[in-house]
């Protein structure tokens, strides 16, 4: 179970009595204080039921616990201090036994949930779940999973096969070697609401079978898990063991598969996120068909379009992303995306922080010519653009550049254009040197000024700023030397900006967009 941890205040509940006073001019019998009036059945209100027994009875058989067998490294000095002489001493004695150091393991096992979704035997779970760490980060140098074994309610024991695995969603297929199972389905349509019943099933603390219920808290809730976050919140009791199992409606149709919790201590308190069946049920489908995910892709680094680039854009809202770079010769480009613009609707859906640029893309089929709604220079722009496969993430992420060290040997420039910016931005600047290039690794394509130095406390220091980054542009305006870097900001002044936008290289990184406010000007 992914574990999200925050510091959340307690709530205390107060509950009340109500009393029922009688008149005192009653003709009624006289009645005893302590007589037992007779039971009235209040009926539920619609869609509420008086019990979940039947609906799980039916369901559970379908749940499963996933348990995984790997071999973990040993310290055989655990509890000796390194390089102590008590550690000394029983490293020599082993030697003298004969022990040279062969390395030590042990047996360690994993639990999780899972559930069955066809009678010949194919499971969906958690890729972390089966994973030797991190089911989205995997380690390279954690130990292999040795086996997987799937444990019907029944107490039957399988060993399952890995059919296929998502991490950029945390989903797994699994397949056993059986027939006539107990299966579940997916709901086949996307309506769920928020205030809905939803019962989970599955293998809390290895406590198999375990049912609670609750309602869907949220929908397309961002966690920060990742590029693709777009989880269904519950209050039904979730815990560690609970990932990779099934969030039902009333209906017994799969409407998410719970995967994280939100928890200062580790166990459930009522923040629980599920995968939505509207994301999980295409990923199974190709992996039980190809065993792979192909995703859509445009070939741009975007930003939200966050309050402070807002402001530095002249935007009335912060709705939308913004395009801080766009991949030579890749669709974008071939659509004519250009760094800066935003975009704020794709093929007719609004961008916004719970429906994100990436998710969007990569849930669009390869090779669709899609309308792209955008800003441009305060003008609304409407471009199609077709959509490609997107590389491996090996791929990805060796375009994205790795960051540097900030520490740049940079001599801040006196002169009143550098003295300007300082003033206005908090930073100063000096021009790009190709000592500088060298030293920061920077592409030999990169044009701008270089950070030398940022004041404390300025709004440039709480962006993240640093000595050694480059600024290519402020408010869209390219700046190659601090006088151009003081008339972008004084342009922006005389409009009655209060923030300027930043484009910024670090390394041999992608660009990124910083919303930084104006010093206020000194009388």
């Amino acid at each position: 179970m992914r574990i999200a941890r925050s510091l959340i205040p307690a709530a205390l509940l107060v509950g009340g009595a109500a009393a029922i006073i009688m008149p005192a001019n009653s003709q009624q019998a006289p009645v005893a204080q302590n007589a037992t009036p007779p039971a009235v059945p209040i009926n539920p209100p619609g869609g509420a039921p008086r019990s979940f027994a039947e609906l799980t009875s039916k369901l559970s058989p379908a749940v499963v616990n996933v348990s995984t067998t790997q071999k973990v490294p040993v310290n055989r000095f655990r509890g000796l201090p390194p390089g102590s002489p008590l550690e000394e001493l029983f490293r020599r004695f082993q030697e003298q036994q004969g022990e040279q150091g062969e390395p030590v393991t042990r047996e360690a096992n994993s639990l999780g949930s899972g559930f069955i979704i066809s009678a010949d035997g194919y499971i969906v779970t958690n890729n972390h779940v089966i994973s030797a760490s991190d089911g989205r980060n995997p380690s390279p140098n954690a130990p292999p999973v040795e086996s997987i074994t799937v444990t019907l309610a029944d107490r039957t024991e399988y060993k399952a096969t890995v059919v296929g695995r998502d991490p950029l969603t945390d989903m797994a297929l699994l397949k056993v070697d059986a027939k006539n199972l107990p299966f579940v389905e997916f709901a086949p349509r996307d309506d769920v609401r928020v205030g809905d019943w939803a019962i989970a099933i599955g293998n809390p603390f290895g406590l198999g079978g375990t049912v609670t219920a609750g309602i869907v808290s949220a929908l397309h809730r961002n966690i920060g898990a990742g590029q693709y976050d777009r989880y269904l919140q519950t209050d039904a009791s979730i815990n560690q063991g609970n990932s990779g199992g099934p969030l039902f409606d009333l209906e017994g149709k799969v409407i998410g598969i719970n995967t994280a919790i939100f928890s200062p201590t580790g166990g459930n308190v009522g923040l629980g996120f599920a995968v939505p069946a509207e994301v999980a049920r295409p990923i199974i489908q190709q992996l039980r068909a190809t065993g792979t995910v192909k995703r859509g892709y445009l070939g741009v680094g975007i930003q939200p379009l966050s309050a402070d680039i807002a402001a530095g854009l002249g935007l009335p809202k912060d709705k939308g992303e913004i395009v801080a770079s766009v991949e030579p010769n890749g669709p974008a480009a071939r659509a004519g995306i250009r760094q800066g613009d935003v975009i704020t609707r794709i093929n007719g859906q609004e961008v916004t922080f719970d429906n994100t640029l990436s998710y969007v893309i990569a849930n669009t089929p390869v090779g669709a010519a899609i309308p792209i709604e955008l800003l441009r220079d305060g003008q609304r722009r409407t471009i199609s653009a077709t959509i490609a496969q997107r590389p491996s993430e090996a791929i990805v992420q060796a375009r994205s550049g790795l960051p540097t060290d900030p520490e740049v040997e940079a001599t801040e420039e006196k002169s009143p254009a550098a003295e300007a910016t300082r003033q206005s931005l908090g930073i100063t600047l000096t021009p790009l040197t190709e000592a500088i290039r060298t030293q920061q690794k920077l592409p030999a394509t990169v044009r701008g000024v270089v950070i030398a130095g940022i004041s404390p406390g300025s709004d440039a220091a709480s962006q993240g700023l640093q000595r050694g980054d480059v600024i290519l542009s402020i408010n869209q305006r390219p700046t190659t030397t601090p006088a151009e870097a003081a008339a972008a900001v004084d342009a922006a002044r005389k409009a009655g900006r209060d923030t300027v936008l930043l484009l910024v290289q670090r390394g041999a990184g992608l660009p990124l967009y910083r919303g930084v406010k104006l010093i206020a000007a000194t009388k």
